[in-house]
């Protein structure tokens, strides 16, 4: 239910001209009502039915109708009336740039103001300026309404299945032009991403760094000690390795130095490649590996190899996109 906040009314300073938009307001509604039954009375079965049905009411109403224009002008005098003190006052209080812009951008007021057919039912715009400006000086709160939140749930609907059925064909477009080898993939390649090799490199460097000390570095302990325990098994299993403990006196001495010492040599082998991926020394072998898959633009002739991979990247990136664009937020709202 529209509630009135009387005390954003009294902060407002508009008092007069507020109570003038309640008072218009309820003039418009009465007015348009008196519009609509005037047109389905207009109706010769509808007449004949008051007719019959209530005399007294078709007596009454009869002259209502054969004169209406003459009341609605009477609506439209009292519209009129208003529309020039408010444009008064917009002149006096120099709301526009120019005296003579307020009929200009309150065009709706004049034009529903015309008697004639269809014009008169152009007042319902006064209706919705008037309920618009009350909302923005805070004396009603139109989105607690439950009109207003069901006409504003299908709304969004429509807007979101319109602009991501937009959004969809526009990114179908694109990865076309992608495909073809267009100038739009040799814009993507020299324009932007090849200028942002040393920012990528650098993310990538981070981000490297920062997994392998939060996976490597609080785990070292029983990552070593699964490491040798894969690479005891390994040597074990080894035909050639098992035949060392056949040598008379020091085979089995050998064999099991020999588990001991390649053991220890891989997990110190890993333990310094995690390491250096866990340290900014990493920035040097990750911008190698990004310089091969992102060579110098003045080097990539064609639709190379390099040129594929960046390519299907792109696409790729534009079907996730068009993946998110696919969901449909206003399903997960409805009761």
């Amino acid at each position: 239910m529209l509630k009135i906040n009387r005390d954003n009314l009294k902060k407002s300073h508009q008092t007069i001209w507020l109570i003038i938009d309640f008072a218009m307001l309820g003039l418009l509604i009465l007015n348009l009502a008196l519009i609509i039954f005037d047109s389905i009375y207009a109706f010769s079965a509808i007449e004949g039915f008051f007719e019959a049905r209530t005399p007294g009411f078709h007596s009454l109403y009869e002259p209502i109708h054969e004169n209406f224009l003459f009341y609605d002008l009477i609506f439209v005098g009292i519209f009129l009336t208003e529309f020039f003190v408010r444009w008064g006052y917009a002149v006096k209080a120099s709301i526009y740039d120019r005296w003579y812009f307020y009929p200009f951008i309150h065009w709706y007021d004049l034009v529903g103001c015309i008697p004639v057919g269809s014009f008169r039912f152009l007042r319902i715009l006064r209706v919705i300026s008037i309920i618009y400006r009350l909302h923005q000086y805070n004396i009603i709160d139109v989105t607690s309404t439950k009109l207003y939140r069901f006409f504003n749930f299908y709304y969004e609907a429509f807007m979101e299945e319109l602009s991501d059925r937009i959004v969809i064909k526009v990114l179908s477009g694109v990865q076309m032009e992608v495909r073809r080898g267009s100038p739009l993939f040799e814009r993507i390649q020299h324009d932007i991403i090849f200028p942002r090799r040393d920012m990528l490199t650098n993310w990538i460097s981070d981000r490297v760094a920062q997994a392998a000390q939060e996976g490597y570095v609080p785990n070292r302990g029983a990552l070593r000690s699964y490491l040798e325990d894969r690479v005891d098994t390994a040597l074990k299993e080894n035909l050639e390795l098992s035949r060392l403990r056949f040598l008379p006196v020091v085979g089995p001495t050998i064999q099991e130095t020999l588990e001991e010492a390649v053991g220890d040599i891989v997990a110190n082998v890993i333990h310094q490649i995690l390491e250096d991926l866990a340290s900014a020394s990493n920035h040097a072998f990750i911008e190698d590996i990004v310089n091969v898959m992102m060579p110098d633009p003045e080097q990539s002739h064609g639709r190379s190899p390099e040129n594929e991979a960046l390519i299907n990247l792109i696409l790729e990136i534009l079907d996730a996109v068009k993946a998110q664009v696919r969901v449909k937020h206003w399903r997960e709202e409805l009761p």
